[in-house]
């Protein structure tokens, strides 16, 4: 009888260990972060953005990210490693609109509750594949573009000129939307011309070469907007080199591109949020996994647009 008593009290204690142990792995539910890069500031603060918030949530975030803004592959398999890791909640920003698709969708499918940050995913390509994203969380890229454009407009007043663009890579929604935003002020505008708009993937060096041949080709050029600071500061090397008055203004509020303000060699920046933009994401990616509930296929996601602001000098 006694030793009934005992094997009762060890199975009684077996299962209150089991029901603790599943108790305490639905109190803390597993986040990870897929980022583009760590080589550009504008990732380290969101990096620096969801940490902090992480750390106000009492919630753990796992941070991953690749070498450069052009290694679609390389995040790709990153967040396939991902899949089998236990993570309740994903947030990602895909370096193209399509490359995560896959991974996203094998998420969804796994019950991973997903979020979307900057770089908006392809939504028809997402949901073909049969997922859905519960928010995406971004700058207003479309008004960050036209913000620029008004300063460069404002600047170089009534008379207008020449304008050109420097975009980002090809096809990346956040790029074009900025080259959108900026080329309907210019086009829109009385005496400005937009004589360019040409990308340069982000790079600076890239840009320098852009622009060094857009200043060639128009001797009369009066401001260049370029759609991350990356590509600003190779343009403002150009500007320098050419020995011209140009304005150049870039986006992002990096802190290089915000010293060169202070020191009157950029016009402007308009600097994101991307602080705001992964804590805001780490909050709708905590939402969505307490909701218990993946998102419906045909269901609208959230949109959380995080606003910008001009820095001039």
């Amino acid at each position: 009888m006694k030793r009934k008593s005992i094997h009762l009290l060890m199975g009684l204690m077996l299962a209150l260990a089991f029901v603790s142990g599943v108790s305490a792995q639905e109190a803390n539910p597993r986040f990870a972060f897929i980022l583009k890069t760590l080589a550009n500031p504008f990732w380290v603060t969101m990096k620096e953005g969801i940490q902090a918030e992480a750390k106000k949530q009492n919630v753990t975030v796992d941070i991953f990210a690749v070498q450069s803004e052009d290694d679609t592959q390389g995040q790709l398999q990153q967040f396939e490693n991902l899949l089998n890791k236990g993570y309740d909640g994903i947030a990602f920003a895909p370096i193209s609109p399509v490359n995560l698709i896959q991974p996203a969708a094998q998420a969804y499918k796994k019950g991973i509750k997903l979020v979307n940050v900057d770089e908006k995913v392809d939504m028809a390509a997402l949901k073909s594949a049969g997922a859905n994203i519960f928010a995406f969380v971004t700058t207003d890229n479309k008004a960050v573009g036209a913000k620029a454009a008004n300063f460069i407009v404002q600047q170089v007043g009534p008379k207008g000129g020449e304008v050109a663009i420097i975009e980002g890579r090809a096809g990346a929604a956040s790029g074009e939307d900025r080259k959108s935003g900026a080329a309907s002020v210019f086009t829109s505008t009385p005496g400005f011309k937009l004589v360019a708009s040409q990308p340069a993937d982000w790079d600076r060096i890239k840009a320098l070469d852009v622009a060094t041949n857009i200043i060639q080709r128009f001797p009369n050029l009066k401001a260049i907007y370029c759609a991350n600071d990356t590509m600003a500061l190779g343009a403002m090397q150009a500007v320098i080199n050419s020995g011209k008055s140009i304005l150049v203004v870039g986006t992002d509020g990096d802190p290089e591109a915000v010293d060169m303000v202070k020191a009157g060699k950029l016009a402007a920046t308009v600097a994101q949020d991307p602080a705001a933009v992964g804590a805001e994401g780490l909050r709708q990616l905590i939402a969505a996994v307490k909701s218990g509930k993946q998102i419906p296929l045909n269901d609208e996601p959230l949109f959380i647009a995080v606003d910008s602001k001009l820095i001039t000098k």
